[in-house]
């Protein structure tokens, strides 16, 4: 049963799960170094998750609090607990657009890849699926990069239901974005995208493949067979 720990209670429990050898592997990981605003205990997210599923009652302000924390664990946390209540299937559509705005509002905190990925297909997408979906493109066209991450990621959730045409859409926005972490999260997507319409990704990387970054082409053509494979690539090195 769930209970309704507030902040504090929250990295109080954190604590006791602290790890140094955790710890030392998250920074290798994620290249966090001093006085980057990101800090990490080496709290497993296994720990963290269960930790979210017993809070998934905390009101907002609770949540932003351990949004604004420099703890990564703790804002990993925060939107695991906005992830299970939006996944909810009793959540009311009231409470899952306090979640989404909340989203939106705090952008500045989720800022990381995992932070993203954890929460946007969820609490974006599973917001906006029967909505107007103008803000993802919106954000595809931000500066900040996590914001143009949660445009693609968040229509993971369209793709469970079967919807793909949003995801080549916005992955089209994002073809020439230049950081790595994009060029994955679109290629994770198309690729996703394809199992649901193997036809418009052979399409859509007919057109684009020889130009696409090579990350964004090597994740979308994963699930395609050898042949077609090196059939892309080859358009590629004949650019």
């Amino acid at each position: 049963m769930s209970v309704s720990m507030n902040a504090e209670q929250f990295l109080k429990n954190l604590e006791s799960y602290r790890s140094s050898p955790k710890q030392k592997e998250y920074e290798r990981s994620f290249k966090s170094g001093k006085g980057d605003g990101n800090e990490f205990i080496g709290v497993r997210m296994g720990q963290v998750f269960a930790l979210a599923r017993e809070s998934i009652e905390m009101p907002d302000d609770e949540i932003e609090k351990l949004l604004e924390s420099p703890i990564h664990e703790a804002r990993v946390g925060a939107v695991s607990i906005m992830d299970w209540k939006a996944r909810n299937k009793k959540t009311s559509e009231e409470r899952r657009k306090e979640l989404f705005d909340l989203y939106i509002k705090r952008h500045d905190r989720i800022n990381n890849w995992d932070l993203v990925d954890r929460s946007a297909p969820y609490v974006v997408g599973g917001y906006l699926f029967d909505k107007s979906r103008d803000i993802l493109y919106r954000l595809a066209r931000s500066k900040n990069i996590w914001e143009r991450r949660t445009a693609i990621v968040s229509t993971g959730y369209f793709i469970r239901q079967g919807d793909v045409e949003d995801t080549f859409k916005i992955a089209k926005m994002l073809l020439n974005d230049d950081q790595d972490l994009i060029h994955k999260a679109t290629g994770w997507m198309l690729r996703a995208a394809g199992a649901i319409d193997r036809q418009r990704l052979l399409s859509f990387l007919d057109k684009y493949a020889a130009t696409m970054p090579r990350t964004a082409l090597r994740y979308a053509m994963e699930h395609l067979d050898k042949e077609q494979r090196d059939h892309y690539l080859g358009m590629k090195k004949g650019k």
